[in-house]
């Protein structure tokens, strides 16, 4: 194989890909960013103190109206688990911010199709009830005592600032907060500090499936995915895509490529479901349980969301096999031509634009010393005394309300 011409296959079906979701990865960080503008976390942990229903529904919209970078969720978990959140609420929050946000759905419509959103919707949805059932059975106090235990020892982990930074505005209708020039800013900072966080993911998502789709022979996955045997391919399925995601490193929104090249190799639909939800259990985030809540939790958590994904998948599969909607047509029409002038050209202009507005909204509001915080640990963040800063106005403008 000629090795230059291989590469530029690969990074051929990456910018395919690229070129395809550019406008609805902007539309989704951009909505995402309008609910966080008006929806604050700062009540978070007093709403999710126990395990009760009504718990865990808070946690579960609080998750819908955060960012979804994997690594932020996972550190604002831990945050408010430390400020009084129950463990379960604060597990159930990480699954809802990386499984029902709005820019996982876009980009799943536009390069998969409806059914894969509306099963990772749906999907997401059940293992927060499984896992609300498994930790009830299975979590034991001494185990909630040596999460607590670490995690107020403080070890850094990765998005610390981005996840406790708070810009949200208060007062006044939905619309007018949202309009208002606090809104626009608020709005353009997490636009662009979502960006920043979930970047390398998508690069190394659209990397890898490129490398994947161009490189591995198409008999390879359909004798990996037992695509001879459909009843086999569907039980293997849901028990291998976590398995893959694992070691894949890929998080957030950076698997959804990864997930169209194997489906469109032969993996089940529940197998392909399961994939995409198990991008909190990959190496670099155990790592970061690890240090958050130490090695048996992590091993726990581990344990516990891969059962969660698994049986999440299988359900996923009864359920949209019994209302007959399953998708069967494999291709994935982006890996089937490049770019052209059509109506994906024309939106990807438009939303260039809108992202280039964001952007220097951002960058004339303080935007950088921002982005610079994203990394520091919480506490810095608390004890930050720039009172120039967006996050710091925001946080005076708060207290004096």
């Amino acid at each position: 194989m000629d090795i230059v011409g291989a590469i530029s296959d690969a990074l051929k079906a990456s910018f395919d890909m690229f070129w395809e979701v550019f406008w609805p990865l902007v539309l989704g960080f951009a909505l995402s960013a309008a609910v966080q503008a008006v929806a604050s976390h700062r009540s978070m942990a007093r709403l999710v103190g126990d395990d009760s229903p009504r718990s865990l529904s808070f946690a579960a919209l609080f998750g819908v109206a955060s960012s979804s970078c994997s690594y932020a969720s996972v550190a604002l978990a831990r945050s408010i688990f430390r400020k009084g959140a129950s463990f379960t609420s604060a597990m159930v929050f990480q699954l809802a911010s990386t499984n029902l946000v709005i820019e996982l759905g876009i980009i799943l419509v536009v390069l998969m199709g409806w059914s894969f959103a509306a099963a990772e919707f749906a999907g997401g949805l059940i293992m927060i009830v499984l896992i609300a059932l498994i930790f009830r059975l299975t979590l034991t106090p001494k185990l909630i005592d040596a999460a607590h235990r670490q995690a107020e020892r403080g070890a850094m982990g990765r998005m610390e600032g981005h996840a406790d930074m708070d810009m949200s505005v208060t007062g006044g209708s939905l619309w007018a907060r949202l309009t208002s020039t606090r809104g626009f800013t608020a709005i353009s900072h997490y636009f662009v500090m979502d960006w920043a966080s979930v970047w390398t993911d998508i690069v190394l998502g659209f990397l890898i499936a490129g490398a994947l789709e161009a490189w591995v022979p198409s008999q390879f996955w359909r004798d990996f995915f037992l695509t001879g045997n459909p009843t086999w391919a569907k039980i293997e399925g849901p028990l291998v895509g976590p398995l893959v995601a694992i070691v894949s490193f890929v998080c957030s929104v950076g698997n959804v490529p990864l997930a169209a090249v194997l489906w469109r190799g032969g993996i089940s639909f529940g197998g392909v479901v399961s994939f995409i939800f198990a991008d909190l259990i990959v190496l670099p985030v155990l790592d970061i349980y690890r240090r958050y809540y130490g090695g048996r939790v992590m091993l726990y958590i581990l344990v516990t969301f891969y059962a969660t994904m698994a049986i999440a998948g299988y359900v996923v599969e009864l359920l949209f096999g019994a209302l007959d909607i399953v998708p069967t047509d494999r291709r994935i029409e982006v890996m089937t031509h490049g770019p052209s002038w059509n109506y994906t050209t024309v939106l990807n202009i438009v939303f260039l634009a809108v992202a280039v507005v964001l952007g220097w909204r951002f960058l004339s509001t303080g935007g950088p010393m921002m982005l610079r915080m994203m990394n520091q640990p919480a506490e810095a963040m608390e004890h930050h005394d720039d009172t120039t800063s967006p996050h710091a106005q925001h946080a005076q403008e708060k207290r004096g309300a």
